[in-house]
């Protein structure tokens, strides 16, 4: 009979996306269970995947009252569920089921760490969440920072011992399959056909940012760098695709003004399938303030982009200096601005396109990063 192992994340949206295939896979060798916020969404990755779904209403928020109900919610179904395994990702599933499962007595409680919001707080929001932070890796029977440099920074701040941390494999919560990101999935006629669509010409350079258009993705300094770089190049374009958050993190006035008004950006909202983007582009601006593991940065290189990043941890693991990147300081709009206009003048002779992909391809595989994590399982049992 096999042991009964429950993935839970805030919204189900990570569930089917940041873990894409790795439920189905762990289904082969575990009774798994997925758990987040109920909808439509809840649903398709059960279809997907392959495993049941339970819904439980989490919030991305700070919200006290529902936080608590959720977390008996989730000591109850982990009392009659009876797992082997907890394993939580995103901060606020990984605090109510943490906090739940020790309750509820399950014997091993995993949390993974894909980036800290709570690096961006100050005060008393920045006082509360580092508490909340150590409630739940106290909680936890053991914590996999998805970075050597998240890590690093969970040591120094002193959220837990180095005893109960673990990074799997190279980094990296779920890999990426290069099988379904390869550039030459894509006819130069079908690229040619997108790039018409959009507006954008053989002879565009095209800059391109995949994510939330929010401020701690660095989108401010993005569209200040962009406005140097189209004042001197006119054969340039800015490629934006995701979603705004204007209650969570707005941009400022301004950017939102010249994203809005300006011929040479070209906004397509969020996209299931972001490959074809990026077959058209020509490098990753992705200037963030803070991420866990970006798989942004692996599915460029995959595609075999040349990136700029930020000088933050898992970008600057991924991203080899010179080699199918480079990376600059974090909000340094300036820094942004000469290695966009380096790229634009040096493209040719840069870097190699090959060398973007063999690196992903060498450290961040998929089934690599699956099995890995299923190894970790396995020591549990024994």
């Amino acid at each position: 009979m096999k042991k009964k192992l429950i993935r839970i994340t805030t919204i189900p949206t990570s569930l089917n996306g940041l873990l894409t295939g790795q439920l189905r896979y762990m289904n082969n060798y575990y009774e798994v269970i997925g758990i987040a916020s109920g909808g439509e969404v809840l649903n398709l990755v059960q279809r997907e995947q392959g495993v049941r779904v339970i819904p439980v209403e989490l919030t991305r928020s700070i919200t006290p009252l529902k936080d608590m109900q959720s977390v008996y919610h989730l000591y109850k179904l982990f009392k009659k569920e009876k797992p082997f395994i907890v394993h939580s990702h995103t901060p606020k599933a990984g605090t109510a089921a943490m906090l739940a499962a020790k309750l509820a007595g399950v014997p091993h409680r995993l949390h993974t760490i894909a980036g800290l919001p709570l690096l961006e707080a100050t005060g008393v929001k920045r006082t509360v969440l580092n508490l909340v932070e150590k409630i739940t890796y106290a909680c936890a029977t053991k914590i996999y920072p998805n970075s050597f440099g998240l890590q690093d920074i969970i040591l120094k701040a002193k959220f837990t011992t180095k005893n109960k941390l673990k990074v799997i494999g190279n980094g990296s919560s779920n890999g990426i399959d290069t099988t379904y990101f390869n550039p030459d999935l894509y006819s130069t006629e079908a690229n040619q056909k997108l790039r018409e669509t959009l507006g954008i010409t053989a002879d565009d350079i095209v800059y391109t940012f995949v994510g939330r258009l929010v401020a701690d993705k660095g989108i401010n300094e993005l569209i200040s760098a962009f406005k140097q770089l189209i004042s001197l190049k006119k054969n340039v374009k800015l490629l934006l695709v995701g979603t705004f958050e204007e209650e969570l993190d707005p941009l400022n006035q301004e950017t939102l003004t010249f994203i809005n008004t300006s011929n040479a950006v070209v906004e397509v909202g969020w996209q299931d399938d972001v490959r074809p983007y990026f077959a058209i582009s020509d490098a990753l601006t992705f200037p963030s303030y803070r991420e866990g593991f970006p798989n942004v940065v692996m599915q460029a290189g995959a595609m075999k982009l040349y990136s700029i990043v930020t000088d933050i941890n898992g970008c600057n693991e991924i991203i080899k200096e010179g080699v199918n990147g480079t990376i600059i300081p974090v909000k340094d709009t300036a820094a942004l601005f000469a290695k966009m206009l380096q790229f634009y003048e040096q493209k040719s002779t840069l870097y190699s396109t090959d060398s973007c992909r063999s690196l992903i391809i060498a450290n961040y595989e998929r089934s690599y990063v699956w099995e890995q994590l299923r190894k970790e399982y396995i020591s549990l049992e024994e």
